[in-house]
């Protein structure tokens, strides 16, 4: 079957139809946008899964000064200080958009926003929907906001595969339709990458299938530099019930009060951190980690704290017990760590600009500093809307304006091979499972460099640009984190347990230097 080209130029492509997406294409109306996703809007983005909500210091008591710090302490000191002021400082603001978009944030009886606590914060922050349904109903307001923009064009079913590049400069993207042989071509004269995460690259993870980090490899492939790849979150408490996703247990059960026990029902936080169940997932998740490992297995046991308010109070987290066979309310709940958020991407400045010209980046796939080595709580939706707002205004700015909506005609041209071969599919399999295995939780150099061996070789079948990127992306993380000679936040490394100062710093790649590592770990596993 022909792939489709575009003749024509947009004046902004966005690759991605989750939170930053969706709203980045809001904030640039009545500027004709087209927004790429991969899936209907919405249904495969990482933001429509997130259960605790969104941060912000909007109550009388709470300040975005207090809230930037409890961020920067989380990041384990290598946060951008500026860009967490920023996003912090920006947080009401963006609130009162999700707002007018129609989000049904929690009130009280007195039309005040009802605020919870996750784990590190020192105040009620979090703004939440139904307990734990903020992600789901942040996107269902903003895609019927979508819907009803004319300027808006959503293309959906089709997946970035490369950026187009002339020189430094990306002038559009090549995506194609999944499961399809049609490829189509998107010139603009800007594009902002909103791709999502890497969940999916790992075997457990609680991310749906579209985060596989299609996004990071076009960038990296096109030559953006990319930071802080090895910095990879473990949500501590995902449902460990052998599903793919695995269900997600939101750490606003812990903010309510539900401890986590091993099988002997000891509370093995107690002595680890004075913050117990509320430290910083990292802790938390290592925690689990070992108590899993050692055999005693570990469980969230949420019956003094929640009891017959489970159903009501957290319905996501029930109904996915429930389908579990497991009946929250008078049963401890079996949790492992997952991979949940990738705090390293794409680098950008404060406005989201890469290091490509043309090319902007927002949400999961940037590498924005705001996060620095472990993302404090309900950050991530946050660090979408501030920085997709930015986007939009720097945009703005350049094409200052707006042309009458305008779509591009279509021509055909040739495609590629339309079906995952079986090699492919094994292939997958591999990256995901050494993923897990070797630059998980817990990392050393033997694994890593394991990892990467393991990784070539199953790149070695790969045919599509899709399958490549995974394969890419996985380098990039695997030899990030081989880089990095300490532990610090999301990456523990078993041979090099503490902190060290001299590693206090964001850390900053190309994939041609992980085409290197990757080429000297390869070799030295052939040698072996």
């Amino acid at each position: 079957m022909p792939a489709l080209v575009g003749k024509d130029v947009d004046d902004v492509v966005i690759l991605g139809g989750g939170l930053a997406g969706l709203f980045c294409a809001l904030k640039l109306a009545p500027r004709p946008v087209t927004v790429i996703s991969n899936a209907p809007i919405g249904y495969g983005a990482s933001s429509a899964w997130a259960q605790g909500g969104l941060a912000a210091a909007v109550s009388e008591n709470d300040t975005a000064a207090q809230h930037a710090a409890d961020t920067m302490a989380a990041g384990c000191g290598i946060c951008e200080r500026k860009i967490v002021e920023q996003m912090t400082g920006e947080a009401g603001d963006r609130v009162r958009d999700l707002l007018s978009y129609g989000v049904p944030f929690d009130k009280d009886l007195e039309g005040r926003l009802r605020l919870s606590r996750e784990a590190a914060h020192s105040e009620n922050r979090v703004v939440r929907v139904r307990g734990d349904m903020a992600g789901s109903a942040i996107m269902d307001a903003l895609i019927q906001s979508v819907r009803n923009t004319p300027s808006i064009r959503v293309i959906e079913g089709y997946m970035g595969e490369s950026l187009m590049v002339e020189g430094r400069y990306v002038t559009g993207v090549l995506a194609r339709r999944r499961g399809g042989l049609e490829r189509m071509a998107f010139p603009a004269k800007a594009v902002v990458l909103a791709s999502g995460g890497i969940g999916h690259l790992y075997a457990v993870t609680t991310n749906p299938g579209e985060a596989n980090g299609h996004g990071l490899a076009m960038a990296a492939r096109a030559g953006a530099v990319i930071a802080d790849a090895e910095f990879v979150q473990f949500h501590p408490t995902a449902l460990n019930v052998g599903k793919d996703p695995a269900p997600l247990a939101t750490e606003a059960l812990r903010g309510e009060g539900a401890i986590l026990v091993n099988g002997a029902g000891e509370r093995f936080m107690d002595d680890l951190h004075p913050d117990r169940e509320l430290a910083p997932r990292d802790v938390v998740a290592r925690a689990i980690h070992r108590e899993i490992t050692s055999g005693r297995g570990a469980y969230l046991d949420c019956r003094a704290a929640i009891g017959a308010r489970f159903e009501e109070d957290f319905p996501t987290v029930y109904a996915a017990c429930k389908e579990a066979e497991i009946d929250p309310v008078t049963q401890s709940i079996p949790v492992a760590p997952a991979e949940h958020y990738h705090m390293g991407g794409v680098l950008t400045d404060a406005n989201g600009r890469t290091s490509l010209d043309g090319l902007w980046a927002a949400g999961e796939v940037a590498g924005t500093g705001a996060h620095g080595a472990n993302r404090l709580a309900s950050n991530s939706l946050l660090e979408a809307v501030v920085f997709a707002a930015r986007i939009a205004e720097d945009i703005q700015g350049l094409m200052p304006t707006p042309r009458a909506t305008h779509w591009a005609e279509l021509d055909q041209a040739d495609g590629l091979p339309s079906q995952r071969n079986t090699a492919e599919q094994e292939a997958i399999t591999v990256l995901r499972e050494t993923l897990s295995r070797n630059v998980g939780v817990e990392r050393n150099a033997d694994g890593l460099k394991q990892a990467l061996a393991d990784i070539a070789r199953a790149e070695e079948v790969c045919v599509r640009d899709s399958i490549k990127n995974m394969m890419i992306t996985g380098r990039i993380i695997a030899a990030s984190a081989l880089k990095r000679t300490e532990s610090r936040g999301g990456h523990a490394r078993s041979d090099f347990p503490d902190m060290d100062p001299a590693w206090a710093h964001r850390t900053f790649t190309t994939l041609a230097e992980v085409d290197e590592i990757a080429a000297s770990a390869l070799g030295e596993a052939e040698s072996a």
